[in-house]
């Protein structure tokens, strides 16, 4: 599978996905990057007059890219529309804050895949090399009908 059709295989759309490129994938980990465009509409009120990324968001962009790309990848062929990706546990550190026009690197790997549960260590870090926040997050590949 290429890093193209995990892109195209995301279960998300703007402006909800913070993925923009894998750097580097395979059975072990990945790497990808996301970049903050300033004018994304939770600068307006996060903080007023002194935007700061959320942690909620910087969490997602690592469970993205560190979590659901990997588990895309894992699964190959038999990810598809009936798959969905339920997140089940997140521990994450902050340690620096991410600004407005920074782009961000993710580095994931797999702790475990089996009975269709990931867990990774997954860090980011920050155009300087910086890490901003570290943790492990885990999910469940299932299947849509297992859902309803």
């Amino acid at each position: 599978m290429t890093n193209q059709e995990i892109l195209y295989k995301l279960p998300y759309t703007e402006p909800f996905l913070f993925v923009d490129e894998i750097l580097h994938i395979d059975e072990n980990g990945v790497e990808g990057t996301y970049y903050f465009d300033e004018h994304l509409d939770f600068y307006k009120g996060h903080f007023k007059d002194n935007p700061v990324t959320p942690g909620v968001i910087l969490t997602e962009v690592m469970a993205q890219i560190g979590l659901v790309c990997l588990g895309i990848f894992l699964l190959n062929d038999t990810f598809n529309k009936n798959t969905s990706i339920a997140l089940t546990s997140i521990e994450i550190e902050f340690l620096k804050p991410v600004f407005p026009k920074e782009k961000v690197t993710v580095v994931s790997e797999k702790v475990y895949f089996r009975f269709g549960k990931l867990k990774c260590k997954v860090l980011m870090k920050n155009q300087s090399g910086d890490v901003v926040c570290t943790g492990t997050i885990a999910g469940m590949m299932v299947s849509n009908s297992v859902i309803t």
